[in-house]
């Protein structure tokens, strides 16, 4: 009777350990899937980043150009 319960204890203590060697590499397949969406969302904030400091450059070309056409108005005036 004690080897039989004996068995039954390696039978389950193999049956974990197989269950948990598969959540580890579950756990190593999600981990990489994310790294890599990590990574996707980084370039694309990088490139968000760039168009946002483009945007602002038109921008402050556009207003200077504004206020010279301004004062070219303001000079027409007088």
């Amino acid at each position: 009777m004690m080897m039989a319960e004996e068995m039954d204890q390696f039978q389950l203590l193999e049956q974990k350990i197989d269950g948990l060697l598969e959540l580890v590499g579950s756990l190593r397949k999600e981990k990489s899937a994310l790294a890599e969406k990590t990574q996707i969302q980084e370039e694309r904030l990088r490139d968000l980043a760039e168009e946002v400091e483009t945007l602002k450059t038109a921008r402050d070309k556009a207003r200077q150009r504004i206020l010279t056409l301004l004062d070219k108005i303001e000079k027409v005036e007088i």
